[in-house]
């Protein structure tokens, strides 16, 4: 092994805390040394193998889908989507390195693992290599969970969402197991490419953890697309055959067995901590096996934090950033941000069109006591939603009507990734919904549709 390097700060991974960190603790003059086992994942998760390339195969999608044709030209655009899919995550990938780099950080190739509590060891191509460090901070995000169905490792059709963008050839039948998230996001892309999408969950219930009146709207849009949903299934199988894969499901109502050019697992992502051995720095971890971390992620050993999808918490690249402006807050600031002073937290589901959504919904707020006051309006009485051509979805938001405060808003709908932020800061700045109703907005924009959601 080669001479043991000391550094004042050590972070393991690429991903969005860890590479701002390791920016702004270079530039303060501190020494920095930032660990990534694979020279693919430079600037972390989203931009290599989940945000950024997804949303431009979505942008793809839906120009494809507006240009039409056969399925053979369809396959013809879905290739060049996937090569400009590269091409940009190749451009971020360099442009991440070089920012990190020229910040001071001294980058670090390979596999870390701990030796003790503040020695890390880095097996690399080259050699294994020792790194100690006064403060380590660990941000190695997560990978796709694929659950132990009988021929799934074994099957030459199966992808995960990391591995299903790299396909070049299009599916003409997508089977996608999982209801979630990201099953449905792939669902909405590759049916805007042509491809036959079937969705099979194990739940009853669709999107379960959004708005009942949301989530059926979004079951009926994805299905009058020709997206089909099997609910209560469990795939009890997967095996090739004749060039493609077929699955045996249980359901309700009896084993039904499908087919599909390609099987997409989407069950979820896990905390990438396999390689770390953490015990070894006496760093503990939840019963879900993420890393137990305080309010200010702090871990059980003192001089470690942890950041990112790696706490087991939300898993958006906006939130490994805000858990970098805590760090930072905690290392050379006042020491007040936390995760529980965060604020409203928003998301966006890219489907076509996007669902958003920030707060409670109608029930979650019922069931705290709230006396609610509830407000919905038709995608297609907005204006720009004609203009778009997308006239589909719903707007609802959820008030308190006591107080006038919003409690929750979800927007289905086109361009609602945008206007969901506006909500989340009126939201944490105690702006009533009376104000967002009476605010002046440009026009023709979706963001106008406050005037009449919340009149």
């Amino acid at each position: 092994m080669q001479e043991t390097k000391r550094y004042q700060n050590l972070i393991l991974g690429f991903g969005k805390a860890g590479k701002t960190l390791a920016g702004f603790l270079a530039k303060r003059g501190e020494s920095v040394a930032l660990v990534e086992r694979s020279k693919e994942r430079y600037g972390g998760t989203c931009i290599n193998v989940a945000c950024i390339p997804s949303k431009s195969l979505e942008y793809s999608a839906r120009l494809s889908a507006a240009a039409g044709g056969d399925f053979a030209a369809r396959a013809v655009r879905y290739r060049a989507a996937i090569r400009e899919k590269r091409r940009l995550t190749a451009m971020l990938r360099q442009k991440n390195y070089e920012k990190v780099k020229a910040a001071g950080a001294v980058i670090l190739d390979g596999e870390a693992s701990f030796v003790d509590a503040h020695t890390v060891r880095i097996a690399s191509e080259s050699g294994d290599s020792a790194v100690q460090a006064d403060r380590i901070f660990i941000n190695t995000g997560a990978s796709p969970f694929v659950p132990p169905i009988p021929g799934v490792k074994e099957s030459a059709h199966v992808y995960t969402s990391e591995t299903m963008m790299e396909l070049e050839e299009l599916p003409e039948k997508l089977v996608i197991i999982g209801g979630g998230y990201i099953g449905l996001e792939f669902a909405s892309y590759y049916t805007n490419f042509g491809s036959a999408v079937t969705v099979v969950q194990d739940t009853a219930d669709f999107i379960p953890r959004e708005d009942l009146e949301i989530a059926a709207c979004v079951e009926q849009s994805l299905k009058e697309r020709g997206v089909v949903v099997v609910k209560s299934a469990k795939v009890r199988g997967v095996k090739d055959e004749a060039g493609c894969a077929a699955l045996t499901l249980e359901t309700p109502e009896g084993e039904r067995r499908l087919t599909a050019d390609a099987v997409l697992i989407a069950t979820g992502r896990r905390p990438e901590l396999s390689a770390l051995q953490l015990e070894k720095a006496g760093v503990k971890l939840t019963e879900r096996g993420a890393i137990a971390v305080d309010e200010k992620l702090q871990t059980t050993a003192e001089h470690i934090w942890a950041m990112g999808d790696v706490t087991g918490g939300l898993q958006f690249t906006y939130i490994s950033l805000d858990d970098f402006r805590i760090v930072k807050d905690t290392l050379v600031g006042a020491g007040e941000r936390t995760t529980q002073n965060r604020g409203a937290v928003p998301y966006t589901v890219f489907l076509d069109p996007p669902l958003s959504r920030v707060g409670m919904t109608e029930e979650e707020a019922r069931a705290k006591g709230f006396e609610v006051v509830v407000r919905k309006l038709a995608v297609a009485a907005v204006p720009k939603a004609q203009v778009l051509k997308n006239p589909v979805g719903l707007l609802k938001a959820i008030m308190d009507a006591k107080t006038d405060k919003i409690l929750g808003v979800h927007l289905f709908c086109p361009e609602s990734q945008e206007m969901i932020n506006v909500v989340k800061m009126a939201i944490d700045a105690g702006i009533t919904a009376s104000t967002l109703a009476n605010a002046v907005y440009t026009h023709p924009t979706m963001t106008e549709a406050f005037n009449d959601l919340f009149a």
